[in-house]
């Protein structure tokens, strides 16, 4: 009978022992975590930072580059410049980076091109600058792309970039074109839109070429090679602006959330000690009054 009342007593104090066990678990992973998202929170706040000097950069340096890209789309436009070929071959070119956390800048100017391929008869082909839309597309259109650019937003775009670019587009194949990219509106808004490209015999055989006086083969062939450099050159200054504001605000999103989950981890950590505190009170008290 007295070994059957040791049992017994012995009992409710394993319970015990386990339930404070499990508390202390329970605080240790909560604390855990909130090191985890409080760590995490300084790492969104300094993206932030970065961000916003960064973006203040590429503002300035795409005021100064619309009028490259501006320039040559009107000289499209006032020569009245289309497609003359039978069979046209037209060229998708993606303006990206390699670098991510920015929102859905880069989805949108793949939506984009995916739509354009949707209902493609296979004469559309693709190039990417920036690895994110290679990424994007090569799945489902792998097929397409002719040739990708890396190394695309680890510094602000120059107009060499743009350059070298232009020169290896310039050995494809096309009739027509178009530069699709994100265009900067605000801090907090862009929008995908696209520049026009052609080819030296559409530009040569344009209605109203003859606006423009001394244009022969050459001088066409030279400002063709300049203009399709200057609209790349615009179009990556275009969506870096737009790449760094997004990424602005997406960390400070990020911030905002971390803030918040931060909050409800501390709640419910000093819920669980005092539940905990509580509990190991109740379990000297009863342990005092059965003495």
């Amino acid at each position: 009978m007295n070994n059957f009342g040791r049992v017994l007593a012995a009992v409710p104090s394993c319970v015990a022992q386990q339930q404070q066990a499990r508390g202390m678990a329970t605080l240790k992973a909560i604390s855990i975590r909130l090191k985890s998202v409080k760590n995490i929170q300084k790492i969104t706040q300094s993206m932030k930072m970065v961000s916003a000097a960064k973006y203040a950069r590429a503002e300035r340096d795409l005021k100064q580059a619309r009028p490259y890209g501006e320039g040559a789309a009107a000289f499209y436009e006032r020569a009245e410049v289309t497609s003359t070929e039978e069979k046209p071959s037209k060229l998708l070119i993606a303006v990206t980076s390699d670098r991510g956390l920015c929102g859905a800048v880069h989805t949108g100017v793949a939506r984009q091109i995916r739509n354009e391929l949707a209902t493609d008869d296979g004469s559309t082909k693709v190039v990417c600058i920036g690895d994110k839309s290679r990424a994007i597309l090569q799945r489902l259109y792998g097929k397409h792309l002719l040739l990708v650019a890396n190394e695309v937003g680890r510094k602000p775009p120059s107009f060499l970039d743009a350059a070298r670019i232009a020169t290896e587009i310039a050995k494809l194949d096309f009739t027509s074109g178009k530069i699709i990219f994100n265009k900067f509106k605000s801090v907090v808004s862009y929008q995908v839109s696209d520049l026009p490209l052609f080819s030296l015999d559409s530009v040569s055989k344009a209605p109203k070429i003859t606006t423009y006086d001394s244009l022969d083969d050459d001088v066409i062939k030279s400002y063709m090679e300049f203009s399709l450099a200057s609209m790349l050159y615009y179009a990556m200054k275009e969506g870096a602006c737009s790449e760094q504001s997004s990424r602005m605000t997406a960390m400070d999103n990020a911030s905002k959330n971390a803030g918040e989950m931060i909050e409800k981890l501390t709640l419910t950590f000093n819920r669980t000690r005092q539940a905990v505190i509580t509990r190991e009170l109740i379990e000297i008290i009863s342990g005092a009054s059965a003495l």
